[in-house]
């Protein structure tokens, strides 16, 4: 199927099987902004079954498929979606409010339209259950925004040298599928779009992505495998994933695995990308409730600068809002509790991490863990953080930092260390002076190995809040 160069409005485009949707040089394939145009249909979000609007691009159930040339698909997102006040300057923030639409009663959001602020304010409207009729989707259906491509179910897919822009949520959402090739691409999407995820790889396995652009409003390069109880029924881990080559710009996070990844994720192989301007580079993230196991995750050659936030990132205790706080934001530290393990007891495990540099950051590492479950068997080594912060990990377990220059520039503590044990830090540099290399705290902390540390410091240990001498060893 040819779409030959000119500027195309179209409505839904759903693919079969050996379909190849070629968009050629000089063509834009533009959907349509009539809202009447697009169904409502049984599909999902972020991770659970639900009512939305039928995507731009879609296909259930095909093999042999794809999209290709050097053409542009453009989903019109800029008709569905709301805008946060805070994401937008004040003379930005004046034209939308002028060009139409609605606002919270905060006023701090924008909303497109009456059915769009409805929608806002119900408890997840477009959740499937026995009670609801079509009639209460249709109250909202402005609210219900697709993704712009979803493949469900589907095998060898190809996605090829294509502009993806503009999508009304995430942009790109293979889902169960098989065989998936993503290959020159480039995806953008507005900064302040909300959910304006770039590629979101949900339950599939064996999957390519290749020298590829991401310039976002969400997370970039992220995996999921559904949510909760829904996620570890489907039980259907993202597994045997292969990126490499690819630029990430603005995003929540470059590569990323969560939050909903109830169904586990395993054996990925990401490297030699770049990541510019993202609030996070690597960006590991859950909660309790999610359960599902991510682990063998092998990451190497990552390049990074002007990293809003935490360079890499392992976050147990994620709580669904941007990772960077916004003006005027005040958040909490979780409290530290331990809850029984069962299935919604969520593990990041066996991960291998080498060779990143970083060139500015909020924060070279973090590392957060449940009391009942941390981050564990972790190895971190070959790097050069430059970052306004150096290292911390809480609730952490059998994680090995080796090689690692520590350029921060607050310096008491460089590395801090909070209810934590098997820890080793062998060979860690820490260029310039320091007031104090490492705080270590918390009267169930072990097992902190400290060897052939490089520097001058002040100070070289501190030990608080119950943490004793007998744990740390210094070699």
């Amino acid at each position: 199927m040819l779409v030959p160069a000119g500027l195309w409005l179209t409505g839904p485009v759903e693919l079969k099987s050996n379909i190849n949707l070629h968009i050629a040089v000089g063509a834009t394939l533009l959907f349509t902004t009539d809202f009447t145009q697009y169904k409502l249909v049984p599909t999902d979000w972020e991770g659970l079954p639900q009512m939305r609007n039928q995507s731009p691009i879609s296909a259930t159930n095909a093999v042999n498929i794809a999209i290709t040339g050097k053409g542009i698909v453009d989903g019109n997102g800029d008709v569905w979606r709301m805008v946060k006040k805070d994401k937008l300057t004040a003379s930005q923030w004046e034209k939308l409010v002028k060009s139409g639409g609605l606002l919270s009663e905060d006023k701090k959001t924008w909303y497109p339209n009456a059915g769009s602020l409805k929608g806002a304010a119900m408890k997840n409207p477009g959740a499937i259950s026995p009670e609801k009729t079509m009639a209460d989707y249709e109250g909202v259906k402005d609210f219900l925004r697709p993704n712009m491509v979803v493949f469900t179910k589907c095998k060898n897919i190809l996605m090829e040298g294509v502009i993806f822009q503009n999508s009304p949520a995430w942009c790109l959402h293979p889902l169960m599928s098989e065989n998936l090739t993503v290959r020159n691409i480039t995806v953008k999407n507005p900064w302040y779009a909300q959910n304006g995820d770039g590629i979101d790889v949900e339950s599939c396995k064996n999957v390519l992505i290749e020298n590829s652009v991401f310039d976002v409003g969400d997370d970039a390069l992220c995996m999921k495998s559904g949510r909760d109880a829904d996620g570890r029924k489907r039980a259907m881990p993202t597994e045997n994933v292969t990126i490499r080559g690819c630029v990430v710009y603005a995003s929540h996070g470059g590569f990323v695995i969560g939050s909903e990844m109830s169904g586990g994720a395993k054996n990925m192989h990401i490297s030699n990308c770049t990541f510019i301007g993202s609030d996070i580079g690597l960006r590991f993230k859950t909660t309790r409730g999610r359960g599902g196991v991510v682990e063998n995750i092998y990451i190497n050659n990552i390049h990074m600068k002007d990293i809003v936030g935490d360079a890499i990132l392992f976050d147990m205790y994620y709580m669904a809002k941007d990772p960077v706080p916004l003006a005027g934001e005040v958040r909490e530290l979780p409290k530290t509790e331990f809850k029984p393990v069962d299935e919604t007891t969520p593990v990041f495990k066996n991960f291998y991490i080498s060779n990143v540099y970083v060139n500015g950051a909020a924060k070279g590492i973090f590392v957060r863990g449940l009391p009942e479950m941390p981050v564990q068997n972790i190895v971190l080594e070959n790097m050069v953080l430059q970052a306004n912060k150096g290292i911390e990990m809480q609730e952490a377990n059998n994680i090995v930092c080796r090689n690692i220059t520590v350029k921060a520039k607050e310096t008491a503590p460089v590395v801090e260390l909070i209810q934590s044990k098997n820890l080793l830090f062998d060979n860690i540099t820490f260029p310039g002076s320091s007031q104090l290399l490492y705080r270590v705290a918390g009267d169930r902390t072990a097992g902190i190995v400290l060897k052939k540390q490089q520097a001058t410091a002040n100070q070289q240990l501190q030990l608080e809040l119950g943490a004793t001498a007998a744990a740390v060893t210094m070699q």
